[in-house]
């Protein structure tokens, strides 16, 4: 049996607003050293996708960016996907030959949007550059110093672009500040060099309601003194509680009441979602939407790895491995002020431990790193299968719990 892979990449604009996925596809771990046909992966992606995985699970109605070769284009491949959806990545080697301009014409005019991926300038580009949509640059291969020099050559041309592996949050503001329009990477994932900032007050509460709750012995009546002193915690906790992803017959007004209908292991699984989800307030919405992701892969990982008794750790492990970039904060700092077990601390601060590969399976199927994804599958003797469906019931959960994210 074949079993199917795909990972999805953040793409996001100036405001750090989510706009949408590239999807990545692979026919199960092992195409990773031996598939060369870019073909077969995009169509693949549009069935999986569309059909198989459900496009508005993958992307939570933003656009999917898909990768085109020469043949799928001269096809019309893309005209069975919504134009309203999809953004049309025409890869780097596509050669434009009359027949390709001719065919990309045709699905602009159907209304397609078309990006050039992996944009390195050549005169033989110029019919595709006037009809293209975006321009996709990786600086990686193209400096952004270099890039200044470069972008001269479409000056007035109207054409946004977007810097492609775009990792760190000094190179998000350098392509930022160069005139760049959409930006692809887990830059709002790594946390730039901490000058010792200190954590504000209300954050400090938010810690201290996580280190409560997650003590062996939780003492309610100041879980409650601190909710109650805190607003904004206060109304997204009892507004998650009482929201249709619970559906609970009688509203619940107490953590009392809550810790009654819940249980405290769930009681503290939703102070630290709504506590983490508080202290994001000003971050970028796909931050929380990777941790909440994270947080549950994770914890449903625990019966494929027979450790069904660490789960809430797992969980927590996962919602608290980017805690540093929310509270811009040394995460060993951040750290000493909750109460979480040290095997949770050793993967998160010192990359060791049993969890450590459980962490590094997460993070590098977010990034589609399939080679590594493979590696730590193996180590931990996940099968692919349920790799893939744990993941996907992950993305689900996430989104379901973010339709329902309490307004300020």
């Amino acid at each position: 049996m074949l079993h199917k892979f795909i990972a999805r990449q953040p793409i996001f604009d100036t405001k750090e607003n989510l706009y949408g996925y590239e999807l990545l596809f692979r026919s199960g771990l092992e195409e990773y050293f031996k598939s060369n046909d870019p073909d077969q992966a995009t169509s693949s992606v549009i069935v999986d996708g569309f059909l198989l995985f459900g496009i508005e699970t993958l992307t939570a109605g933003r656009y999917a960016f898909l990768n085109f070769t020469d043949d799928l284009i001269i096809k019309r491949l893309a005209t069975l996907l919504p134009n309203q959806q999809v953004v049309i990545e025409i890869l780097e080697t596509v050669n434009p030959t009359p027949e390709i301009i001719s065919a990309c014409k045709y699905l602009k005019d159907l209304g397609y949007q078309l990006a050039l991926d992996d944009f390195e300038y050549h005169q033989d580009l110029d019919p595709l550059i006037k009809i293209a949509d975006l321009i996709k640059i990786d600086i990686q291969k193209t400096p952004l110093d270099e890039w200044k020099e470069i972008s001269k050559r479409f000056n007035g041309q109207n054409i946004p672009f977007l810097a492609e592996k775009v990792e760190t949050r000094a190179q998000f503001r350098k392509a930022k500040e160069l005139g760049f329009k959409y930006f692809q990477g887990f830059f709002f994932g790594q946390p730039e060099t901490f000058t010792t900032k200190e954590i504000s007050g209300n954050k400090l509460n938010y810690l201290q309601l996580m280190n409560e709750i997650n003590e062996e012995e939780p003492n309610f009546s100041r879980i409650e003194d601190i909710i109650k002193r805190e607003p904004m915690i206060c109304y997204k906790f009892f507004r998650y509680l009482n929201s249709p992803i619970f559906a609970f017959t009688r509203e619940i007004r107490s953590i009392q009441h809550a810790l009654v209908l819940l249980g405290l292991r769930e009681l503290r699984k939703w102070i630290f979602i709504v506590s983490l989800a508080a202290m994001a307030e000003n971050k970028p919405s796909a931050l929380i939407t990777s941790l909440i992701t994270r947080a549950k892969f994770c914890e449903m990982l625990s019966p494929l790895l027979r450790k069904q008794e660490h789960s809430l750790d797992l969980f927590l492990m996962g919602l608290l491995s980017m805690i540093d970039t929310v509270l811009e904060s040394p995460l060993n700092k951040i750290l000493e002020q909750v109460a979480i077990s040290e095997t949770v601390k050793s993967a998160l601060l010192h990359g060791e431990g049993p969890f450590k590969p459980v962490i590094d399976l997460v993070v590098a199927t977010e990034k589609g790193n399939w080679s590594q994804i493979s590696q730590n599958a193996s180590l931990l003797d996940i099968p692919e299968e349920a790799l893939t469906t744990t993941y996907m019931g992950a993305i689900e959960w996430g989104n379901k719990l973010l339709q329902f994210e309490p307004a300020a």
